[in-house]
């Protein structure tokens, strides 16, 4: 038996969120805002505690410093039962924090600094790989993964060791690379998993159908697009899939795309369906954003069962 059923690699981080900034000054140098909270955050962590919680057995493979941040963070991966033996804690490097602004309607703008430039080397435990049936890189064009030979050592030998792949992906934030730059790394990827807004950059198309046929002609096996809230588009060479979203009210969409993903890949390997799994990505995503912080409102697999069935019950009555 594999020790794990998802291996999350990527970014780990603590977000400062303020929501309801007013930039309307009260004061030479103060403002106000509804709240500001600390709340631990990053896509390999957002990823592994939904596929924690959903019942999943779990890692995390990411980078901590030996600071506090770095302490709250493996502190509640611990609680959540995530497996944190490939964490890699170094004296030199701090954990990355970003301060996040959250808009009444959920959408939010982020601040990051050079702590999130620091590249850990994921490329150099690979052999952990055979120990996992999935691994999601959670930020595909931010590091670790903007460096070609890395994502492609990464997602070759996880393809060799008999894993499944799937890439979630990020504007970049530093470094820029485009699809033709890691062209040979794409056609071991399994699921890619960017929101429309990365999907416009990456492919430089405007429907999401047109967006998915690039990643595809790049050697994608699938190609699901994020839509917020208006739900999700998969293609491949096959078939094609559009789902809407969940009728919920955001408060913060901080970490929903991350939800979608371990939710996603959580049923793929239950034995659910493609379809099925992405109306429950869908509701995971949906179920993220009604608290404030990216590992907050989701709490378990019933959760979420519980919101999808409540939506099917108001489609048949409407």
């Amino acid at each position: 038996m594999k020790k794990t059923d998802i291996l999350c690699i990527g970014t780990a981080l603590v977000d400062s969120i303020i929501k309801g900034f007013d930039e309307k000054p009260v004061s030479a140098t103060g403002y106000r805002a509804v709240s500001g909270t600390l709340n631990i955050g990053g896509e390999a962590v957002n990823e592994a505690a939904t596929a924690a919680k959903l019942g999943m057995r779990t890692g995390i493979m990411c980078f901590l410093g030996k600071d506090q941040a770095g302490d709250m963070i493996l502190n509640s991966l611990d609680k959540w039962g995530v497996d944190t033996s490939c964490v890699i804690r170094e004296d030199d490097h701090s954990t990355p924090v970003t301060t996040m602004f959250v808009n009444d309607d959920g959408s939010r703008r982020s601040i990051t600094n050079n702590a999130h430039r620091y590249n850990f080397h994921p490329e150099l435990y690979t052999g952990r790989f055979k120990e996992t049936s999935a691994i999601i890189l959670g930020s595909l064009f931010r590091a670790p993964f903007d460096t070609p030979e890395i994502i492609f050592k990464v997602v070759k030998e996880a393809k060799e060791a008999g894993a499944l792949v799937l890439a979630d992906t990020k504007l970049p934030n530093f470094r820029v690379l485009s699809l033709a730059d890691i062209r040979d790394c794409l056609a071991y990827v399994d699921y890619i998993t960017p929101n429309e807004d990365e999907a416009a950059f990456y492919t430089q198309k405007e429907k999401p159908e047109d967006m998915a046929e690039v990643f595809l002609d790049h050697g994608v096996k699938n190609v699901i697009i994020k839509l917020g809230h208006k739900g999700c588009y998969f293609k491949n060479a096959d078939m094609e899939i559009r789902l809407p979203a969940c009728n919920i009210t955001p408060v913060d969409a901080t970490g929903a795309g991350d939800s979608f993903v371990a939710g996603f890949a959580s049923e793929l390997i239950r034995g659910e369906s493609v379809e099925a799994a992405l109306r429950f990505g869908n509701g995971c995503g949906a179920v993220c954003t009604c608290a404030v912080g990216a590992t907050t409102a989701l709490k378990d697999r019933d959760q979420v069962l519980a919101l999808l069935n409540a939506d099917v019950k108001r489609d048949v009555i409407s």
